[in-house]
């Protein structure tokens, strides 16, 4: 009959146990693996087997998990999967910005879809924007990068009772200004050219007060900006590619960083 000693089982659970709550707070904040579609026991099953895996290669940590050093060390390991899956959610943030603002130019603002990922309303032109940016996520294997990273992460920033760096915060609230600037370009072409019709719309009212500028306004700037927005799509890969990679490389500094380095 095959026995596993109680010292034996302990010792594996609590090499898998840290890890574990790494990952499980990455799918907690992370885009792609947070949808709310998916069911939380696949979540969880996925996240521990992910752990299991990375911590094949891990050195054993020797910490007891119910203390005050598990506690301290469990806290952080929360702390630096939220960090690491916010950083990533920036992504999309952006890309939701840039549709956000280009549907307020439109006159598009009170279009919304209920939008089952966020669990709010989100614009029509956000909307579609941020399920194009969810396939070229996928498309440009970005999933596969954030696991790689992950993986990785634990080697920088290993798993101890050794306090983490702040300077990984600052320097995290620092990298989400990127969130208005990369929507700011991406809505940017949109942005101008409807200003440019509107405020010849509004010299146009001046000049001729007879001539209803809303009933010509609203269709003009509608179809104008459909059709913008169509010839931006061309440019939409490679910008959010390049978006990707930045996030990508600031992500690895915030891991840099926190392991004071």
């Amino acid at each position: 009959m095959l026995t596993l000693p109680v010292e034996s089982l302990y010792q594996q659970i609590s090499h898998v146990f840290w890890p574990a709550l790494r990952v499980l707070a990455i799918f907690t904040t992370a885009p792609i693996f947070n949808e709310s579609e998916i069911p939380k026991k696949v979540k969880i099953g996925l996240a521990l087997i992910i752990a299991f895996l990375i911590s094949r290669n891990l050195p054993d940590s020797n910490l007891v998990m119910i203390s005050y050093q598990g506690l301290w060390v469990a806290a952080q390991q929360l702390i630096i999967g939220a960090a690491m899956g916010l950083t990533v959610q920036l992504i999309f943030v952006a890309v939701r910005t840039a549709g956000e603002i280009m549907g307020l130019q439109m006159g598009l603002s009170f279009a919304t879809f209920f939008d089952p990922s966020g669990g709010g309303n989100m614009p029509v032109i956000a909307r579609i924007l941020n399920l194009l940016a969810t396939l070229l996520f996928l498309t440009f294997n970005g999933h596969l990068w954030f696991l790689t990273i992950l993986s990785e992460s634990f080697v920088v920033v290993p798993i101890n009772s050794e306090s983490i760096d702040t300077s990984g915060f600052y320097y995290l609230a620092h990298v989400a200004g990127l969130v208005f600037r990369s929507g700011l370009m991406l809505g940017l072409p949109i942005i101008t050219l409807l200003l440019s019709i509107n405020f010849t719309l509004g010299l146009l009212n001046r000049l001729t007060p007879q001539l209803s500028i809303f009933v010509v306004g609203f269709p003009l700037t509608l179809t104008v900006g459909m059709t913008a927005l169509t010839i931006e799509m061309y440019t939409l890969a490679p910008f959010f590619e390049n978006l990707m990679t930045n996030i990508f490389d600031h992500l690895s500094n915030i891991i840099l960083m926190f392991s004071g380095r």
